[in-house]
């Protein structure tokens, strides 16, 4: 055989080899499935058993529908993005631990000291003051307060109130107030208001808290009444609740920087809008677990006593120095349009 014949063979088999590659791989493309979007991490400081983690789950859901499915969100609840601390939420947002976020303007104070002005004590004690503080003027500070702390805030929505619930007695006044020892969130502002009311305000975990209860070391809880129920306060024998409406809440949804810069535009209009829809029905989801959970404490023997107008004025004062203190924090532009918004939302 010639050697002109053993290369042409040689060259016939590499062309057979290349045409049956080229079907081969032609094959598994077409059989391949499309790449999975890339899948962004959501964080929330609770579960969707809570109207805040419901609207976390709410949003994920609706990112997927808007946006065709070409974005994808993962919830994460328990701040574990966050080291399970909802103080460090903001940071995790920031820093890209996490990519979203949807959280309490209370918590997010600790980086973003203008969103403290919302739980100013007694600024915003009805439902409309606390709504008139998530839109308009005042929402419109608090994003630019957000972009300036280093995250996109896309949207805001009432979050309700933080009540007080006790063992050995009901608190209708200030002086009822005075010598608790209340377990709260670790919140500075927090602190400062069970100070300036007489009482002491411990932080700790809620593992530990149950014996404290138990053995007398506490006789207080702070928080919404969601918590009062889910926490089933009634079993550690907790008798009473405090509707006062002392300090509010909003939500804030906002996407990490980098995130939001890598979107096309459309993708940005399509997480923008699910967060705007998922804000909107916060304050429903917020006011039948409000109801839910004070119709079950009343059901497991507990007192639950809304304080009236009056009342509220009595605390409000007792905590004005606290109020100055952390107005102060804020910011005294924010806190005008704050107690403009407020004042204009009170017949």
């Amino acid at each position: 055989m010639t050697g002109t014949s053993m290369g042409n063979r040689a060259w016939r088999g590499l062309l057979a080899v290349a045409a049956l590659g080229f079907v081969v791989g032609n094959v598994a493309a077409q059989d391949a499935k499309p790449d999975k979007p890339k899948e962004y991490r959501l964080s929330v400081a609770v579960g969707p058993a809570f109207a805040l983690g419901k609207a976390g789950e709410r949003w994920v859901k609706l990112i997927g529908e808007k946006s065709g499915g070409r974005v994808a969100a993962a919830l994460h609840p328990g701040a574990t993005l966050a080291q399970r601390d909802p103080g460090r939420e903001f940071l995790a947002l920031r820093d890209g631990a996490a990519d979203l976020a949807v959280g309490s303007s209370l918590h997010w104070s600790a980086q973003v000291k203008e969103l403290g002005v919302v739980g100013l004590p007694w600024l915003a004690p009805e439902p409309r003051q606390l709504d008139a503080l998530a839109q308009g003027d005042v929402a419109a500070a608090l994003a630019a307060a957000v972009e300036r702390a280093g995250a996109v805030p896309l949207a805001f929505a009432p979050l309700g109130h933080r009540e007080l619930a006790t063992w050995t007695r009901a608190v209708h006044t200030p002086a009822d107030a005075a010598g608790l020892k209340v377990r709260i969130a670790a919140v500075p502002m927090l602190n400062d208001l069970y100070a300036g009311l007489a009482a002491q305000a411990v932080a700790v975990a809620f593992a530990g808290a149950q014996s404290a209860f138990a053995s007398g070391a506490l006789d207080a809880q702070e928080g919404p009444v969601a918590l009062f129920a889910s926490t089933r306060l009634y079993a550690l024998g907790a008798k009473h609740v405090t509707v006062w409406n002392g300090v509010g809440e909003i939500a804030v949804f906002a996407v990490n920087r980098a995130v939001w810069d890598g979107w096309s535009a459309a993708e940005r209009d399509a997480v923008r809008d699910a967060a705007r829809d998922a804000a909107r029905e916060l304050p429903e989801l917020v006011r039948q677990e409000a109801a839910t959970a004070t119709a079950e404490l009343r059901a497991r023997g507990m007192t639950v006593a809304t304080l009236t107008a009056a009342g509220r004025a009595a605390f409000a004062t007792a905590a004005r120095p606290v109020y100055e203190k952390w107005a102060a924090a804020a910011g005294e532009e924010i806190t005008r349009l704050a107690e403009t918004a407020v004042k204009a939302a009170t017949p």
